[in-house]
């Protein structure tokens, strides 16, 4: 390689390969900047990097606010080093919207896995990004596999679209359930059922028969949807993220599911299509990037906006020319 910021990135990349935490770190921010020269090197130390991703087992993790879900995070990563692992969590917090940062305090929600040495913890900002999956999520992820991580965590904010969104990063998706379903399992998105690869009720410790009699209204309420694999019915287990119970368990499933979803190749198929969903992703992140960022575009667009509201012009009319000044085909389908 020639050049000073290729030889940079080269640098980066083998300290990240070594699990090197500090460049680590600075990888992630550079992928989460919007600088220019910042995307590039990130684009160019990522594809250096992907020969190197692709073997961790990546669990989606969600549940609404007050299901114990970072108490259950802390217990199961911390768990899994115990085990040998080295784990990384990509926490995914609400942004501020006067700083866009994340206001949540992951590194003090999960006291044992902050002072892991075999755990990486990286709260991130979903920056209004629909869903509240951060918007480089993918790319932490894939840094962190090619650092060594061999189990990655993502919690979601629980809310919108983050479930739907975090399952298209992961291969094995967790749905954590408060004890009590009663009136919550009437409220329940079908969708998320839809996605889940298992249910556990949480705080098993305290519920007792509570807990037991919500996840047999939650095995009821799976029997009636069909499962998204062949191969796979997803379990429903109660757990304790604070005393550690169950947790086990779930990770035996995990296994279980990943040697099935491999035999079979969905696994491989499964990766395939989310990495096309990632491309589109991509391709519409930097469509709304020249949308936004063009000045030609910036000076025209308000004046499309103001013409359409005036009713001076069509919607479709208007769409038409900002494809047109996109540099794309203008012609309908």
């Amino acid at each position: 390689m020639t050049g000073g910021s290729h030889k940079k990135t080269a640098v980066t990349a083998e300290a990240v390969a070594r699990g090197d935490r500090a460049a680590l770190a600075r990888a992630i921010t550079l992928m989460e900047s919007r600088r220019a020269d910042h995307r590039e090197a990130a684009r160019a130390l990522l594809q250096e990097l992907m020969p190197r991703t692709g073997k961790a087992v990546r669990i989606g993790i969600t549940g609404v606010p007050g299901v114990g879900k970072s108490t259950a995070i802390d217990s199961l990563g911390s768990m899994l080093t115990e085990k040998g692992h080295k784990v990384a969590v990509l926490a995914v917090d609400p942004s501020s919207t006067r700083t866009g940062g994340a206001i949540l305090g992951d590194k003090t929600r999960m006291a044992r896995l902050a002072t892991d040495p075999n755990a990486f913890i990286r709260p991130s900002p979903s920056s209004g990004t629909l869903g509240g999956v951060a918007a480089k999520t993918r790319e932490t992820m894939l840094l962190c596999e090619a650092a060594g991580f061999d189990v990655i965590l993502v919690e979601t904010v629980g809310v919108g679209q983050s479930e739907t969104a975090v399952a298209d990063l992961t291969d094995f998706f967790l749905v954590l359930m408060l004890p009590g379903a009663g009136d919550e399992l009437q409220g329940i998105k079908k969708g998320i059922l839809e996605l889940a690869d298992l249910i556990a009720v949480n705080k098993a410790d305290d519920a007792g028969m509570n807990a037991k009699a919500a996840a047999a209204e939650y095995k009821a309420a799976l029997h009636i949807l069909a499962p998204a694999s062949p191969t796979w019915t997803p379990p429903v287990l109660t757990i304790s993220g604070l005393t550690g119970q169950g947790l086990d368990d779930i990770w035996s499933k995990v296994q279980d599911h990943r040697k099935r979803l491999e035999a079979t190749g969905e696994l491989a198929a499964k990766r395939r299509g989310q990495d096309q969903k990632w491309m589109w992703a991509l391709v519409h992140e930097r469509l709304h990037e020249r949308l936004t960022h063009d000045p030609i575009l910036k000076k025209r667009v308000p004046e499309i906006e103001k013409a359409i509201a005036e009713g001076a012009l069509s919607p479709d009319a208007g769409a038409s020319e900002i494809v047109k000044m996109l540099g794309l085909s203008g012609k309908n389908p």
